[in-house]
């Protein structure tokens, strides 16, 4: 079996230096979209490094995205890319993200659980400068024909959407060339350029990341609900329910809660599909 559950949470944490700078955090955002009109002063404070401040959701690209990297490489897991999809993030903030810095990752697996047919790997990384931690990283794999091994299922709670209309909706339009320029961020996944590549996972055409959807979505979550303070997130969650297409145009409607925004996103051409589920946003 490729992946040994026993083996891959009983592995020592593994620690690497990451560092990123002013321009890995403009790539990133230009990677969400921002920019849109380019000289809009909200847009700036995402593109202009003299104005520029880090959303969040950064944390999962900080160091070229090393945190999958690490855990599909991990000992106990040898995994078929092409078998793999992104289940759920979470991304805790310890304190606002600087523009320019250099941290130490620490990865471990947590867990791995056997939901029959797939297997779902749980990936930690916790990041800490030289002043204290930062933000930590829980990331969900989810890999087709890994399961039926006799492990634990995991938790399989699904969040309710609430019994009223959404306090706002929102669009946003994905650019056709977005995947290719998300991907410079870090993930080399070919799933998200290649046509080959992505009819052998299934798909008629290259799917986008679904980190960048979950980006994407904060980043409307910071502008119209945050009023753009950035530093207001406590912590991001998201469970990826269905793939988006470059060219596509997300639905996200919102809920506005007490220190909490619930969210739900989907494709607007293909009948409101659902594209992120169980999302929720923490705030100050």
């Amino acid at each position: 079996m490729p992946i040994d559950a026993a083996k891959a949470v009983a592995a020592e944490p593994r620690s690497t230096d990451i560092a990123w700078d002013h321009k890995d955090i403009q790539l990133y955002h230009l990677g969400l979209g921002a920019g849109r009109p380019a000289t809009d002063p909200d847009e700036l404070r995402y593109t202009l490094e003299s104005k520029l401040h880090v959303l969040p959701s950064f944390a999962t690209v900080a160091g070229g995205g090393m945190a999958v990297a690490g855990g599909l490489s991990a000992p106990g897991v040898d995994v078929n890319l092409a078998h793999v999809l992104h289940g759920g993030q979470t991304v805790t903030l310890h304190r606002p993200i600087p523009v320019s810095g250099k941290a130490v990752q620490t990865s471990t697996i947590p867990a791995v659980y056997d939901k029959g047919k797939a297997a779902v790997i749980v990936m930690r990384s916790d990041v800490a400068d030289a002043d204290g931690p930062l933000w930590t990283c829980d990331t969900q794999i989810f890999v087709r024909g890994e399961g039926g091994f006799g492990g634990d299922r995991g938790p399989s709670a699904r969040l309710e959407l609430p019994g009223r209309a959404p306090d706002r909706v929102e669009e946003r339009t994905i650019r056709e060339d977005q995947a290719l320029l998300y991907r410079l961020s870090g993930d080399w996944n070919p799933l998200h350029a290649d046509p080959e590549f992505a009819k052998l996972a299934g798909f008629d055409q290259p799917i986008l990341h679904g980190l960048c959807t979950y980006g994407m979505t904060l980043k409307a979550v910071v502008d119209t609900v945050l009023g753009g303070d950035v530093s207001r997130v406590r912590s991001y969650t998201t469970r990826f329910a269905g793939v988006v297409f470059p060219g596509e145009t997300l639905r996200l409607r919102m809920w506005e809660d007490a220190g909490r925004v619930q969210v739900a996103v989907s494709a607007v051409e293909r009948d409101d599909a659902p594209v992120l589920a169980d999302t929720v946003v923490e705030h100050n």
